[in-house]
C-alpha cells in the first residue's frame, strides 16, 4: 500500500508532501492544475523513462520519494533475490521506501531504503508494488502478445505452463542437437579435421595424472642440487665419515672412558648403555643424510633440463585445452565423444530424430490439456467479462476468447489467443484495438481488473481519469466499482467525474497558485465541507449554486450506502 508521496521540482510542483490511507481515494482539480503532474512522478519513481523535461525550470534535479506498507510474498521475494537484506531484516521489515533522483545532466538515480539499485531493479519492484492505468496504460488490453498470459493468470495454469515448459525445452534442446548434426558433409569434415587434430595434440604430450605436480617437485630439487649435496656431505662427514673427529668416534670413546670406571662408579654404567643407544641412531641419521642427495648416474643439469621440457610441454597444453592436467584430460573425452558422434553421425541423427519424436509427443501430450484447461476458463473469463461489463452500462457487448490451433508446438503450448469484442450486436467481434474506444477500453479494462484482482500481488491500483468518454449513471457504476475494488486494494483515481468522487472514502483537491510569480501544484484533503463544495464544482463548473451544493451533498451520502 502506497503510505506516503514526497515530490521536489518536478514541472510545476516546487514540494508536495501526501499522505494516502487505504480504501478508495480520489484527485480532483482543474484542468492544467498538475493531476497528470503527480502521475508523471509516480511513473518516474516506479522506474518510469527519466526525461530531463520533467525538471522545474531553473532546478538542477528532481526527486521523488514514496513509502510502501503491506508488502506482498512477490515483494518480498523479490527483496530476498536481491540479497538486499538479509532473512532476519525481512522478517521485520514493515514497509519499504523507493527513491528516484533525476539530475538536469540526465543522470538518474535509484535506491530502496538508502539502498544503491539499478533502474531495473526499481521497475521491477515497482511492479510489483503499484500499477497505473490511463488512456495510454491500456496497452496491454490492446497487445495480442499479452492476451494468452492473462488468460493463464485467470486460469491458475501455472503448475500445468511449468510441466509444459519443461517438456518443450527437452524438445527443443533436441531439436538444437540435431540442427548441430545436420551440417553439411564441409562443414562436418571441417570439424572433424580441428577435434582429431585437437587429439593427437593432447595424446602426443603423453601426460600423466600427478605428473605436474611431480615435475615442480623435482624441478626445486634439482635447482638446490649443489646445496642440497653439500648439506648431506657435511651431515655425513661429522656424524661418521670423518676418522678424526666424528660424532660416532667421539661417543665410542666416551663409552669406553665410561666402561673404564664402572667398578667405581655405579651410575656409569648406565651412562655408557645410554651412549651406546645414541651410537646407532646417529649411525641410522648419518647414513639417511647421505641418501638424501641422490642422481642416479644422471648428471643434475641435464636431469633438470628434461624436467623443464617437460613442463614446457604441459604449459603448452595448458593455455590451449586447460589450467591443470586434469582439466586437458576432461577436454580430451569431450571431444573425443563429439569426434565420435561425427564419425557415427548418421547412427546418432537417427537415435537423436527417436528421441525428438518422443519428447514432441509428451509436449503435445501436455499441451493438449493445457488447451483443454485454457478453454474451460476461457468460457468462465466470457461470462464473467460481459457480466462486469453489463453493470458498466455495457449490456450489448460481447466479449469473446479466440483460441486458434497453432501449426506445431511454441514456447507457451499450441494457441494461438486473442481478446476480441464486438460493440454492435449486428458485428462480429473483432480485434479490441480495432473497435473499442477510448471510453470503452477504459471499463473493458476495469472489468478485467476487477477479475484479476486476486490473481495479483500488487495492492496498490491508480486510475487515471478512467472516467473519460462516459457520465452520469455509467459514471457512477464505475464509481461503484472502483469502491468495490477498494475492499480488497488500495484504489487512487483521478477524475472529473462528481459520481466517482462522491463515492471516495478520501478526496484531495489539486490546486495551481501563484506563488512568488511562479505556478505552484498543492494537494489538499477534504473535509465533508469542502468535499461538498468541490463536487459541486464539478457539477456545475465557474459558478457553484446552493441548487449544485444540495446535488453535491445527496451524491455524497448516496455513496456511502455502497
Amino acid at each position: 500500500m502506497l503510505e506516503s508521496l514526497h515530490i521536489e521540482n518536478i514541472a510545476i510542483i516546487r514540494t508536495l508532501d501526501v499522505d494516502f490511507e487505504n480504501g478508495f481515494t480520489v484527485l480532483t482539480g482543474e484542468t492544467g492544475a498538475g493531476k497528470s503532474i503527480i502521475i508523471d512522478s509516480i511513473q518516474l519513481l516506479l522506474g518510469g523513462k527519466g526525461d530531463r523535461d520533467l525538471i522545474r525550470n531553473g532546478e538542477k534535479s528532481a526527486f521523488v520519494s514514496a513509502s510502501f506498507s503491506e508488502l506482498s510474498d512477490s515483494a518480498r521475494e523479490f527483496l530476498r533475490s536481491y540479497e538486499l537484506f538479509s532473512d532476519e531484516d525481512l522478517e521485520s521489515l514493515t514497509s519499504v521506501v523507493l527513491q528516484r533522483t533525476l539530475s538536469i545532466d540526465g543522470r538518474s538515480s535509484a535506491r530502496i531504503c538508502g539502498k544503491p539499485i539499478t533502474i531495473a531493479m526499481l521497475r521491477e519492484i515497482g511492479a510489483l508494488l503499484m500499477t497505473i492505468h490511463g488512456q495510454n496504460d491500456n496497452g496491454q488490453l490492446l497487445r495480442k502478445a499479452s492476451h494468452l498470459s492473462l488468460l493463464d493468470r485467470y486460469a491458475d495454469s501455472a503448475a500445468l505452463l511449468s510441466e509444459y515448459t519443461d517438456a518443450f525445452r527437452a524438445y527443443r534442446s533436441v531439436c538444437t542437437e540435431e540442427s548441430e548434426y545436420s551440417k553439411n558433409e564441409a562443414e562436418k569434415a571441417r570439424l572433424s579435421e580441428i577435434l582429431s587434430f585437437q587429439i593427437r595434440d593432447i595424446d602426443a604430450g603423453k601426460l600423466r595424472e600427478g605428473e605436474e605436480d611431480q615435475l615442480l617437485k623435482d624441478r626445486t630439487y634439482l635447482q638446490n642440487a649443489e646445496k642440497i649435496s653439500k648439506s648431506t656431505e657435511f651431515c655425513y662427514r661429522a656424524l661418521k665419515g670423518s676418522e678424526k673427529g666424528s660424532a660416532l668416534i667421539l661417543i665410542e670413546k666416551s663409552i669406553m672412558a665410561l666402561r673404564a670406571i664402572e667398578g667405581f662408579v655405579p651410575d656409569a654404567g648406565p651412562l655408557a648403555e645410554r651412549l651406546d643407544a645414541c651410537r646407532y641412531e646417529i649411525m641410522d641419521i648419518a647414513e639417511s643424510a647421505e641418501g638424501l642427495y641422490t642422481t642416479d648416474g644422471e648428471d643434475p643439469t641435464d636431469r633438470l633440463n628434461h624436467v623443464e621440457e617437460r613442463l614446457d610441454v604441459i604449459r603448452k597444453l595448458e593455455r590451449k585445452y586447460g589450467a591443470t592436467v586434469e582439466e586437458i584430460f576432461a577436454f580430451r573425452a569431450r571431444i573425443a565423444s563429439e569426434l565420435a558422434k561425427i564419425e557415427n553421425c548418421s547412427e546418432y541423427l537417427a537415435e537423436l530424430q527417436e528421441k525428438k519424436k518422443l519428447l514432441l509427443q509428451d509436449a503435445l501430450a501436455i499441451a493438449e490439456k493445457l488447451t483443454l484447461h485454457r478453454k474451460e476458463a476461457s468460457a468462465r473469463l466470457e461470462a464473467s467479462v460481459m457480466e462486469e461489463l453489463a453493470f458498466l452500462d455495457m449490456p450489448k457487448v460481447r466479449f469473446s476468447v479466440q483460441m486458434l490451433p497453432m501449426e506445431t508446438v511454441s514456447g507457451t503450448g499450441m494457441d494461438d489467443t486473442e481478446f476480441l469484442i464486438s460493440t454492435n450486436p449486428s458485428e462480429p467481434p473483432s480485434a479490441l484495438i480495432k473497435i473499442a474506444s477510448g471510453g470503452e477500453l477504459s471499463r473493458i479494462m476495469l472489468a478485467l481488473r476487477s477479475i484479476f484482482l486476486d490473481k495479483e500481488a500488487v495492492d496498490s491500483l491508480i486510475f487515471d481519469e478512467i472516467d473519460t468518454g462516459i457520465s452520469g449513471k455509467t459514471s457512477q457504476k464505475v464509481g461503484i466499482k472502483l469502491r468495490k475494488l477498494s475492499k480488497n486494494a488500495q484504489v487512487i483515481c483521478i477524475t472529473h467525474s462528481p459520481q466517482i468522487a462522491a463515492l471516495a472514502d478520501h478526496h484531495f483537491r489539486i490546486e495551481k497558485n501563484e506563488i512568488n510569480g511562479r505556478n505552484e501544484t498543492r494537494l489538499t484533503l477534504l473535509s465533508e465541507e469542502d468535499r461538498v463544495n468541490e463536487v459541486a464544482r464539478i457539477i456545475g463548473g465557474i459558478h457553484v449554486t446552493d441548487l449544485q451544493r444540495r446535488s453535491a451533498k445527496e451524491l455524497i451520502e448516496d455513496g456511502k450506502s455502497y
